[in-house]
């Protein structure tokens, strides 16, 4: 299409000297490709931008029809989808097509068009404007695959997570059926030693019997930490059943007492003032005293005691468990009260590490906390709960 007039001046402020817009080759070499179609969608007009990125002379594109020039999944898209929604509105923008040059080669672009249309509706032509999409293509395919390699990451995490969580509780299962078993063989041990011991035996063989007693009590106190643990993390929790009318010490006694039998060589210190009524679930209390109480026998020093304050101020019980020895470093702070977790003591003296995470949980049940406080000469573990 050739002007009909004199070159058109740039509009930027009206200068004189500013350089003419040449009209014919703004349309045949402008920075997208420009052409035209009949109403009966044969092309009638096509820009150089468009055949140098085709390769396509204007000859040989001028008569054929826009679908011609795409590939086979293009065709069907643009017959099925395109078409109709141009034939339906009158336009479509950003329609992704792949072009097939001269060379057989595939031209990822995006095609606008828009139709022209007389008083009654007739359509006279269409313009459409190719742009070059190659770079937006690829990066809408490396973020796809990108999006697909997240996907299939997490679901692959899933799968492991439910995985693991299922073998998780196929073990702690194990562990509460273990403790449960293993509750009626140690009764019975422990009830033939008592046994024993009424028949009042000779100093050896009572010696050796309370030995016996005293690897049952620990062995008793193990398998109720397993089982608390495995009901706590199977979804059962720690249950607590408070009791405001039964005295706490006699019930704290009776938790050293028992220390007492199983080492009577350590030295237990104690301080008691409970003087108003509190409301705890006494077997549990005793279970946390206990373990409070062995974790300090095992980690302090043997040749100091243990210290035990248990006092009512101020609207809260706190039973505090000092004893004298190394202090606990700051890395071990951070999962002294994680299950497993086993000190920094010698093998001999390591248990199943529970102890402190069933007393915390026991404290949290309570409505309480359990605070340490470690230094070069002693470590003290508080049992705070509020009294209600």
């Amino acid at each position: 299409m050739k002007s009909s007039g004199p070159s058109v001046p740039l509009s930027d402020g009206g200068e004189p000297n500013a350089p003419a817009e040449d009209l014919e080759d703004l349309y045949e070499n402008a920075p997208c490709g420009y052409f035209s179609l009949s109403s009966e969608g044969l092309i009638v007009k096509v820009n150089q931008t468009f055949c140098r990125w085709t390769g396509f002379s204007k000859d040989e594109l001028v008569g054929r029809r826009l679908r011609d020039l795409l590939n086979v999944g293009g065709r069907i898209f643009y017959e099925t989808h395109f078409a109709p929604l141009l034939r339906m509105q009158g336009f479509f923008n950003e329609v992704a097509l792949d072009v097939m040059t001269a060379a057989g080669e595939k031209l990822p672009v995006l095609a606008n068009a828009s139709e022209r249309r007389a008083q009654n509706g007739d359509v006279l032509f269409t313009r459409v404007t190719i742009f070059p999409a190659a770079e937006r293509r690829r990066y809408e395919r490396e973020l796809a695959d990108a999006r697909a390699a997240a996907d299939a990451r997490n679901r692959d995490l899933t799968e492991r997570w439910v995985a693991e969580r299922e073998q998780g509780e196929l073990r702690e299962q194990f562990i509460a059926v273990l403790g449960h078993d293993l509750r009626n063989p140690l009764a019975a041990i422990d009830a033939g030693v008592r046994l024993v011991l009424r028949e009042q035996p000779g100093e050896r063989i009572a010696t050796v019997a309370r030995l016996i007693q005293g690897s049952t009590l620990r062995m008793s106190g193990l398998i109720n930490n397993l089982l608390d643990f495995a009901r706590g993390r199977l979804g059962g929790g720690m249950a607590v059943q408070l009791d405001v009318s039964k005295p706490l010490k006699p019930t704290l006694q009776q938790a050293i007492d028992e220390i007492r039998a199983v080492v009577p060589e350590r030295v237990l210190q104690m301080h008691l003032e409970v003087d108003v009524p509190v409301a705890v679930d006494h077997a549990r209390i005793a279970q946390l005293f206990s373990n409070l109480l062995g974790n300090a026998i095992t980690h302090g020093d043997p040749l100091e005691p243990v210290n035990v304050d248990v006092a009512t101020r101020a609207g809260q019980l706190t039973i505090s468990v000092a004893n004298s020895g190394p202090p606990i470093s700051p890395a071990a702070m951070e999962t002294l009260f994680q299950p497993f977790y086993r000190g920094e003591g010698k093998a001999s003296q390591q248990g199943l590490g529970l102890g402190l995470y069933i007393a915390s949980e026991i404290a949290k049940a309570h409505g309480g906390r359990i605070d340490v406080v470690s230094h070069a000469n002693e470590t003290c573990f508080t049992f705070v709960m509020p009294i209600v």
